[in-house]
């Protein structure tokens, strides 16, 4: 087992101070969005056996089956097919969304034949991987995750009596659902920049108003209303209404899988996904917005935002269920354990400390404790046992 050192990544909605205070340290006063768990080559964690410092993705390399097991490297190759991450939103994210599999491979294979050097700000695809996740909230956290059924779209844009919107509102209540959401969607991100910019700002005035005052979706408006004062005549913000608002509770959870829109906006979170910078943008972002790439990687059907919360097993495992076989979330809370919990070791593990303390003893007795925003790396095979009094996150592949 081996102390992760981890890089914090300062990306403008980051919060000043979330992060901060969940690693014990000082505010710098500059945003610090992002604690990254793993071994990304864009950021990878630093261990040390011994001879000095060295990046988990060069450990990982020299020895695959050694460090993942022969299953997981057998799977998804010589690299940890996960990437963990703490994530502190201050201000709202990119609306954007993730390919599948097989776009992402079209994707990169397409680019790199057309010679879009990698780093490219109009490149979409950074690699041939798909990239779902799951954010766990550490605090209440708020986020926008699927699109909203149409007709309840079309009564949340009529109740902020703006006319250009009416139009909108008469395709969302005509037409069938996955075609009234493109074009709706198609709509907003190809209108005249400057008319744009006036409906959003009429809207925003209208939602201010709205989050203000008692009446069917205040929640919402409100929301709506906070990311218009973050990217004010962003034709993003009329996107974003037409997805369901969520605030998660500390303990609940999100999986958003392959073409399903999506943006955080506010709070602190425990954030896995498959390995991967695959982003398609639909706004709420200075950056690159391909729309005709983006209509067609979106999944234009109506889907609630389905929060998750833990199921715990005997062992007092609290594990968040998904499809995705990259990664497996779980949770141990170690003050409630009549006994020392005992990870399966069958793959590789991230243990990462969110509240107390938390010990870990191998097979030989060595102990490593963690502390709060402190994390290990276990390779396969390893096996740990946690006591303490605190809570630990645990990233490890599916079975």
């Amino acid at each position: 087992m081996d102390r992760l050192a981890n890089t914090v990544r300062p990306y403008a909605w980051g919060s000043t101070t979330a992060i901060p205070e969940l690693l014990g340290t000082a505010p710098t006063g500059e945003p610090q969005a992002e604690v990254w768990m793993g071994a990304h080559p864009g950021a990878p964690s630093r261990v040390d056996r011994g001879s000095g410092p060295a990046a988990l993705s060069d450990v990982i390399a020299a020895d695959p089956e050694g460090e993942l097991g022969r299953a997981a490297t057998e799977r998804f190759g010589p690299r940890l097919p996960f990437l963990l991450k703490i994530l502190a939103a201050g201000s709202p994210l990119s609306l954007q969304v993730h390919p599948d599999l097989a776009q992402a491979k079209e994707g990169f294979a397409d680019e790199e034949a057309r010679g879009v050097p990698i780093d490219a700000p109009h490149r979409n695809y950074k690699d041939a991987n798909h990239k779902p996740e799951l954010i766990c909230a550490l605090t209440p956290f708020d986020g926008l995750c699927g699109f909203r059924r149409p007709a309840e779209a079309a009564d949340l844009l009529a109740g902020l009596g703006v006319d250009s919107l009416k139009p909108y509102v008469d395709i969302l209540r005509a037409a069938p659902e996955s075609d009234a959401l493109r074009e709706v969607l198609t709509a907003v991100l190809t209108a005249d920049p400057a008319a744009m910019a006036e409906t959003v700002a009429q809207a925003a005035t209208a939602a201010e108003r709205l989050g203000a005052q008692d009446g069917p979706h205040q929640d919402s408006y409100a929301a709506y209303a906070s990311i218009a004062r973050h990217y004010p005549g962003d034709p993003g913000v009329i996107a974003a209404m037409l997805l369901n608002y969520v605030r998660l509770q500390p303990g609940e959870a999100l999986h958003l899988g392959a073409g399903v829109p999506h943006a955080y906006l506010d709070g602190l979170g425990v954030e896995i996904m498959a390995n991967s910078d695959n982003v398609l943008r639909c706004g709420l972002t200075p950056k690159h917005v391909d729309v005709p790439e983006l209509l067609r990687i979106v999944r234009f059907e109506a889907t609630a935002p389905g929060v998750l919360r833990p199921e715990a097993d005997p062992g007092g495992e609290e594990v968040y269920e998904t499809p995705t076989d990259e990664f497996r979330l779980s949770r141990y809370d170690l003050g409630r354990a009549a006994a020392p919990s005992r990870p399966d070791a069958r793959g590789p593990q991230i243990l990462l400390c969110t509240a107390g303390t938390a010990v870990l003893r191998d097979a030989t007795g060595a102990e490593l404790t963690l502390a709060r925003g402190q994390s290990a790396y276990v390779p396969a095979g390893e096996q740990v046992e946690l006591t303490g009094d605190g809570t630990v996150f645990r990233a490890t592949v599916a079975a």
